[in-house]
């Protein structure tokens, strides 16, 4: 057992050294100094069988932080897809060669967000701006009525407890300041 514990401390240790010293990392990190962007082109392709291209990718870059490029692949149903982007300051700008499809279930969600969208839409436009329906209006249960009046309960007798207190402390400075006149207190402070 003391074995295990010397061999634990021993590693700790050693840890603690190693990730105690990264002067140098962040030394070096404040040393690089960047350099312009270079213009370059690159283009390759690869294919899962010998001869037989399915992926590639070509991109320029003018030196200016504009970078233009496309890449194709062929998609499960063998179909090839582009994709032709534009990277710049204002972010990854994509523009796709075929039309993406939804799934069953992408569809039917938009069907029943739409027809919920339409279905609130038609009950907002038969009321008057600025007033709700007092029939959609959310109803409390007996549970969260009761658990209002007991809140509005403790806040009433709360403040009424600092209603008090404030006075009493109202009244105690107001005597501190009568007692001013014969010179113990002076600026609301007490010196004796």
């Amino acid at each position: 057992m003391a074995m295990k514990q010397q061999l634990m401390i021993v590693l700790v240790v050693y840890a603690w050294s190693v990730a105690s010293d990264v002067s140098h990392l962040v030394n070096q990190q404040h040393q690089e100094k960047h350099s312009p962007a270079n213009p370059y082109v690159f283009s390759y392709q690869a294919g899962r069988a010998p001869g037989h291209v399915d992926r590639q990718h070509t991109e320029v870059s003018d030196g200016s932080g504009v970078i233009r490029g496309a890449f194709s692949y062929v998609d499960p149903k063998n179909q090839v897809r582009t994709v032709q982007y534009v990277a710049d300051e204002n972010g990854f700008h994509p523009q796709l060669s075929h039309q993406l499809e939804d799934s069953a279930a992408v569809k039917a969600a938009k069907r029943r967000h739409f027809e919920a969208y339409n279905r609130i839409a038609q009950e907002h436009a038969s009321h008057t701006p600025g007033q709700a329906s007092l029939a959609a209006a959310p109803h409390a249960s007996a549970a969260v009525a009761h658990a209002t009046q007991k809140h509005l309960n403790a806040f009433e007798r709360i403040a009424a407890e600092h209603a008090a207190i404030g006075a009493q402390q109202e009244a105690q400075r107001l005597a501190l300041a009568a007692q001013s006149v014969h010179g113990e207190v002076e600026d609301g402070q007490y010196h004796p």
